[in-house]
This record gives structure tokens, sequence and C-alpha cells, in this order.
């Protein structure tokens, strides 16, 4: 894959570029601040791009911005979003414009290469990859509207807005993949999402409900 990183931290920057080398992907520019990151997405246009939240020179949210006018600008464009900590309003704006091709994990997630390997590759081929903390902290933000749901439901819920498929679901949980399906389908009809089989299509459903 072809790879633009956005990172102040010339540690962490150095590291992804070399882990990601190594992994046989292809680094094809590096912007350490946020005025640099629009103009490398465009140039190159890479398969997605690792970006940081918080770039000078503001250390605000000029990653994110960037982001969002990147997948303006081009469509689709894959994006994994790297945050030090779980910042709420982020995440949910970055979101906000359609969780396909989106990631958003937490910094300590790229010290566990195989997850973050993982988590790169489903987002660059149009999937979701959502940190456990962040998912959890988007629903404890918006957790009325799920008062209705049991906490074997919220459990389900909050697993499938991670990406994970029934399987996998029926393996975290211990339990049946028919009882997931039961789960599911209770679970939309609570919310008054429209049942369906496809997991991709589920994440997207999970995280229009979380943003609505």
């Amino acid at each position: 894959m072809r790879i633009v990183i956005a990172e102040d931290n010339v540690l962490l920057r150095e590291g992804l570029v070399l882990l990601l080398s190594t992994d046989g992907h292809e680094v094809v520019a590096v912007a350490g601040t946020g005025p640099e990151v629009l103009p490398a997405l465009l140039e190159h246009r890479p398969d997605v791009a690792v970006l940081d939240v918080r770039l000078p020179p503001g250390f605000r949210d000029e990653g994110l911005r960037a982001a969002i006018g990147a997948r303006k600008a081009l469509p689709g464009l894959p994006v994994l979003v790297l945050s030090q900590y779980v910042e709420e309003t982020y995440a949910a704006e970055l979101l906000a414009g359609g969780a396909e091709g989106v990631g958003y994990l937490l910094k300590d997630r790229v010290s566990r290469v195989g997850e973050f390997l993982d988590a790169l590759e489903r987002v660059a081929a149009g999937g979701t990859a959502l940190d456990p903390e962040v998912v959890a902290q988007l629903m404890t933000a918006r957790r009325d509207p799920l008062q209705a749901l049991t906490p074997r439901e919220r459990e389900v819920l909050a697993l499938m807005a991670q990406g994970l498929d029934n399987a996998t679901i029926a393996s975290t949980l211990v339990i049946t993949e028919r009882s997931v399906s039961k789960h599911i389908g209770s679970v939309f009809l609570k919310l008054g999402l429209p049942p369906s089989d496809s997991g991709h299509r589920r994440v997207l459903a999970v995280l229009a409900y979380l943003n609505s």
C-alpha cells in the first residue's frame, strides 16, 4: 500500500515509517504540521492516510481537519486517525461523514503491531476500525437512547461497532452464532434500524445511530 503519515512526534513518525516499510508498504510522504497534510494527500493520493488528530501549529484538531478536508476532495480516501486520548467530539465529527474507510485508534494501539496493521488493512479496504475505548465512550455519551437494550444487547452492539462479524462476536462473548443473530435482530428493532446480514452495513447503521 502507498501511505501518507502525519505525525509531529519524530520518534513515533520514524517508527511508523520503519514498521510499515518492513511490512512491505511504501510511505510516499510524511508531514509534521497541519498545513502540510492536505497538499501531501492531494499530491500523492495514497491508498490510506495515517494522521495524528493534533498537529502543530495549534495542537488542536489540525490532523482531523485535514482528514475531513481530504475526504471531501478525494471521496472515499481511507483515513486512520491516531489520538493520545479518546476525544469524543473529534471521533463523532470524523464518523459523521461516513464510516467507510475510517479508523480511529488510540496511540498505544500502535505498539500492538499485529492489531495496528490489521486495522490499517481493514481501513484501506474500505472497512472500519474503531478502538474499543472510542466505541465505549461514544456509546456512554449517548447512553440514554440505549436504555431499551439489555446488557447483552449492549455488548453485542459495542462489538458490532468495532466491525466484528457474528462468529467473532460469538467467540468473544462465548455464545452461539444463532444467539448473536437474535441479539442483533433485537438491537436493530429497538433502535429503529433495519436489520442486515452484511457486517459492513451493520457497522454503518450502528455508527449512524451513534451520530444521530
